[in-house]
């Protein structure tokens, strides 16, 4: 059967997405509905002009200016998504629309809430606890479906607002809140080596952790990650390709790579489609453990079924290769095998 078709969600071929950004991967029109319900204030009125600030095309790398452009874009989905209003149906429809599309049957969201409560406004508990209703809904309505929330701490952060969502992260455990990530651009004044003690605390709490890293830059951050924290995950982490110690380390470890083909390319951290193969092929070969994913399936345009095919079509993997990446995918999920954690 061609790898297209068993990708077929009419086929009931069963998909696991670990790395999304919510801020990527809510639809544009429902962004739009929710925020005219709150009353925000676009800075345009045209729909078609606002699909186009929320979602980033592939010709997005030739463009001057990145990190403000994203910055630019995240803005604003994190915006309308920054009410408990908005924050369920976001979480719901989601999960709810990836299982529809792609047969999405385990599936971690992962998000900053306190980019979301509007500089203090807003209660980050109220945030949270919206997010776990819009999971649990999705769950209850489609059965086969396992879901959780990671907490994503961020570089532009000082230690103690991070530390903050560390503790939501503990105590929100029950309910769903899976895992606990680091994301955001280099920033001169972030040390990794200050939240050691942080990622070593929430793996003896039994969370899960991923940690945003080897995606641009030298090796150094990703090289201390992977010795001194030992996370089971690492988000992107291509850039390992060039580091044969470093690969060794990962098998060693056992630690899982989670890719983002299509948002590497749309914004350029990978150049081409050649130099994305040879990364990942030297990735694959090395026998790291590879998982495919969306990153924000809505602004980057794509689907986990259109990344596998992605992937098959140039050549990158083969059909048999995908279905052992689908298979990490599975096995490496911080969702618990009997269900979301919430409606344990």
């Amino acid at each position: 059967m061609p790898f297209q078709r068993a990708l077929d969600p009419t086929k009931r071929i069963p998909l696991a997405e670990l790395h999304s950004h919510l801020g990527g991967a809510v639809d544009s029109a429902i962004l739009w509905t929710l925020a005219h319900q709150q009353g925000i204030k676009l800075p345009t009125k045209n729909y078609w002009e606002f699909d186009r600030m929320v979602t980033i095309s592939t010709d997005r790398k030739k463009l001057e200016g990145v990190t403000a452009l994203d910055k630019e874009k995240y803005h604003w989905t994190e915006l309308i998504q920054s009410s408990p209003l908005a924050m369920e149906p976001t979480v719901h429809e989601t999960i709810g629309g990836a299982y529809r599309a792609n047969h999405v049957v385990v599936h971690e969201i992962r998000y900053n809430p306190m980019k979301r409560n509007r500089g203090g406004e807003r209660d980050l508990d109220h945030i949270i606890l919206s997010s776990i209703r819009g999971m649990e809904q999705a769950t209850l309505e489609y059965e086969e479906v396992r879901a959780g929330i990671i907490l994503l701490l961020d570089r532009t952060f000082p230690f103690k607002l991070n530390e903050i969502i560390y503790q939501k992260t503990l105590k929100y455990q029950h309910r769903g809140v899976v895992g606990i990530d680091i994301a955001g651009p280099q920033h001169p004044d972030f040390r990794m080596q200050e939240y050691a003690d942080l990622f070593q605390d929430a793996k003896r709490h039994g969370l899960g952790v991923t940690i945003h890293t080897g995606e641009e830059g030298d090796l150094s951050e990703m090289k201390f990650v992977v010795e001194k924290i030992q996370p089971q995950r690492i988000g992107h982490g291509f850039l390992a390709a060039h580091d044969r110690a470093l690969l060794r380390s990962l098998v060693e470890q056992g630690i899982v790579l989670e890719l983002c083909p299509t948002s590497n390319l749309n914004i350029g951290t990978i150049a081409s489609v050649s130099k994305l193969k040879k990364m990942y092929r030297a990735l694959y070969e090395a026998r790291v453990e590879l998982t495919i994913n969306t990153d924000g399936p809505e602004m980057y345009g794509t689907t986990l079924w259109k990344e596998f095919n992605f992937l098959r079509e140039n050549g990158v993997f083969t059909e048999e290769e995908l279905s052992e990446l689908r298979s990490n995918a599975m096995k490496a999920t911080f969702v618990p095998a009997n269900g979301s954690v919430g409606l344990i």
